[in-house]
């Protein structure tokens, strides 16, 4: 079942789609173990019990920390450098429901020139195979800088993000002392950045840029452009 699970969110299926998937491809039977000679699929109403019961326990972080250590044991280890940044999760506005109210853990944000409404998704992602290593989620209004600690641990000794973390040194180094901070320096309209910084920024990206694959697959392939359950979204820590 947690197979099953897994391949819900690989491939964006609702229960029905997940069944159905299940009948039609044998790459998916044999990857979850199941031969229709001598057992039948799991229907969509299993599946969705399944699902739900690892919300209401709060499995994802559970599983993440499963995943990170049979990743570990395989070769494919989490590296010294971070990438730290953020994503907004947009949530429909309406309070067209029962109780005619917005859902509550959600927040009003803006980015640029524009208002979000919604969640963020912050992630620590390792800056050579893209892996997620850790992720917080939170409402849209809460700054990127106050889960910071969350997305680090001890052992990593380069920490790259864009210039909203610039000001955020001193809680790398109380997290991370044998870190260097590799985050973008920030102009201002009074203030121009010199070239040598504007090119050590352009270096930068070239690293920070790589968090684009993992937001890619939560929005694209698992399919969260727009947010439908807290709860549910937080699974994604389990799965990646």
């Amino acid at each position: 079942m947690l197979r099953v699970h897994f391949l819900q969110h690989w491939f964006n299926l609702f229960d029905s789609a997940a069944e159905a998937g299940l009948y039609d491809s044998r790459s998916m039977r044999r990857f979850v173990s199941i031969d229709l000679g001598h057992e039948r699929v799991p229907d969509e109403t299993i599946i969705c019990k399944f699902r739900n019961f690892i919300e209401a326990n709060n499995l994802g972080q559970q599983l993440f920390k499963l995943i990170q250590k049979y990743l570990g044991e395989n070769g494919i280890k989490v590296h010294r450098g971070t990438i730290v940044d953020t994503t907004i999760i947009s949530a429909s506005s309406s309070t067209k429901n029962r109780e005619g109210k917005r859902d509550p853990e959600m927040r009003q944000t803006r980015k640029g020139n524009q208002w979000y409404f919604g969640m963020k998704t912050h992630v620590g992602v390792d800056s050579r195979t893209k892996l997620i290593h850790s992720m917080v989620a939170t409402s849209a209004n809460v700054h990127n800088s106050q889960v910071l600690s969350k997305l680090l641990h001890g052992k990593k000794t380069q920490v790259y993000g864009d210039s909203t973390y610039m000001e955020q040194r001193e809680v790398i180094r109380s997290v991370v002392p044998a870190a260097r901070g590799f985050t973008q320096r920030r102009g201002s309209r009074y203030r121009k950045l010199i070239e040598g910084n504007r090119r050590r920024n352009r270096n930068k990206s070239r690293v920070h840029s790589k968090k684009k694959h993992p937001f890619l697959v939560i929005k694209k392939i698992f399919g969260f452009q727009k947010h439908v359950i807290v709860n549910y979204t937080r699974t994604l820590t389990g799965l990646m």
